[in-house]
């Protein structure tokens, strides 16, 4: 007899599992539901792993193209709201969408990207219940074409560049106040914040990185980054992959103890040849 298999019951009590990764019955969260995720574009690579703490993965990210641009967006969910792992793959969605649509009709980067985090905004804001019940999360993007890079960001997920030769920069600054805590984020509890945007032109080829601060707890300077990846075995430009640069960085983070959950999208800039293969299954 064949068919379709039936999904994974509940750990806990056997339940169903609802598509978010919560049981339906007993409203407990699902270790396994997208605990590490890769995902390839031409020319770019992300990978996502819920590390070794925490029982769900509530960072997002969304990697897609318009015409000659390459568009990112990585979101940390906010622990210590209501379902931040829906709040971040909402506002990743939404913001990829809108920046891909803006891009299109020839929008101006610094315009497009502002718009696409205030859309964000707004969907993940509709997903409360009230403003005691928000869910939240944090939020950059990043797009990079033939004249240049730009950045957006509201909160502490972070963008740096990576270059091949010299000088690496961040390019974000973190919305956060005394111990860290965030001064601006996603949600029904955070008012209209307005996305911070910067832009840089690279004189040589290199990588844009998104990344969440599950990564740069470990690793929060641009040099510290490009070293780690740096200490790859050598490839030739043949058999170069984003997607095992991103997979090194994951690495890293979780040899560190994977405190968090952690999110590192990498988009190459430049001419050197980027070839991405396939991700594996989540």
């Amino acid at each position: 007899m064949t068919g379709t298999p039936a999904p994974p019951g509940c750990v806990l009590c056997g339940g169903t599992v609802a598509p978010d990764g919560y049981c339906w019955d007993c409203g407990e969260p699902q270790p396994a539901y997208r605990s590490h995720i890769e995902t390839t574009l031409t020319g770019a690579a992300g990978v996502s792993d819920r590390g070794k703490r925490r029982g769900v993965n509530a960072d997002a990210m969304a990697l897609t193209s318009a015409g000659a641009w390459t568009i990112g967006v990585v979101c940390d969910g906010v622990s210590m709201s209501p379902r931040p792992e829906r709040a971040a793959r909402v506002a990743a969605d939404v913001g990829a969408a809108h920046l891909g649509a803006g891009l299109r009709v020839g929008t101006l980067p610094e315009t497009v990207l502002v718009d696409a985090a205030a859309r964000a905004g707004r969907a993940v804001s509709a997903l409360a219940a009230s403003v005691d019940e928000a869910p939240a999360c944090t939020y950059v993007a990043g797009i990079a074409g033939p004249e240049g890079i730009w950045c957006a960001w509201i909160g502490d997920s972070r963008a740096y560049w990576l270059p091949d030769d010299g000088t690496c920069v961040a390019l974000t600054e973190d919305d956060s106040g005394r111990h860290d805590a965030l001064t601006a984020w996603l949600g029904a509890d955070a008012g209209e914040p307005v996305a911070s945007v910067r832009s840089h032109r690279p004189p040589g080829p290199g990588r844009l990185l998104l990344c969440t601060d599950g990564l740069t707890r470990h690793l929060p300077e641009a040099e510290g980054l490009r070293a780690v990846l740096a200490r790859r075995r050598p490839s030739t430009p043949s058999d170069h992959s984003l997607l095992e640069d991103a997979r090194v960085l994951i690495g890293y983070a979780m040899n560190a103890g994977g405190q968090d959950n952690i999110t590192a999208l990498l988009i190459h800039v430049g001419d050197t040849d980027h070839r991405e293969f396939p991700a594996s299954a989540p």
